[in-house]
């Protein structure tokens, strides 16, 4: 058992900020990644009774305020063809969207939130902007900014990749 002083970053197997420093980009934006979607998940989920994934919740933010289509949202989201229509059939089974046929096109379905899920989306749009705020009263707003200006850059990764 670790003391609170060895500064846990979370749970379930995450590690401890000490090893953070001997980390390379690739894996830091990784771990980050995992602590803060699953610190959103958690957060939702302990205050809702309607079980929301991350993955879930990635194919809502395709389809907030749009009428994709399902090949659309398969294009845009990096989960496989048939996890995203699983995801589909379980987000619809909760009355979070809705599937409806394409005009004049007899095999294309589009997809578009319910007003339920509308309203949980932007629940969970505040409770990631809560969040924010708490890890900017811990690093500082001008940090916060800072990396995300970071991350908006254009990183030109496609020409490292050849």
């Amino acid at each position: 058992m670790y003391s609170r002083s060895e500064n846990w970053i979370g749970v379930n197997g995450l590690i401890r900020s000490s090893e953070l420093q001997n980390m390379d980009l690739i894996d830091l934006l990784s771990e980050r990644h995992t602590l803060v979607r699953r610190m959103a998940e958690n957060v939702w989920n302990d205050q809702s009774d309607l079980s929301i994934s991350n993955s879930e919740w990635s194919i809502m933010a395709r389809i907030y305020k749009k009428q994709p289509t399902i090949s659309h949202v398969t294009k845009n989201v990096d989960i496989s063809r048939q996890a995203i229509h699983k995801f589909l059939k379980n987000l619809s089974a909760k009355g979070l969207v809705e599937i409806n046929n394409v005009e004049n096109n007899k095999k294309e379905k589009c997809v578009q939130l319910t007003a339920l899920g509308e309203e949980c989306y932007e629940k969970n749009m505040n409770l990631k902007a809560q969040l924010e705020n708490k890890i900017a009263e811990t690093i500082g707003m001008e940090q916060v900014n800072k990396l995300k200006e970071l991350l908006q850059l254009d990183w030109d990764i496609e020409k490292i990749r050849s």
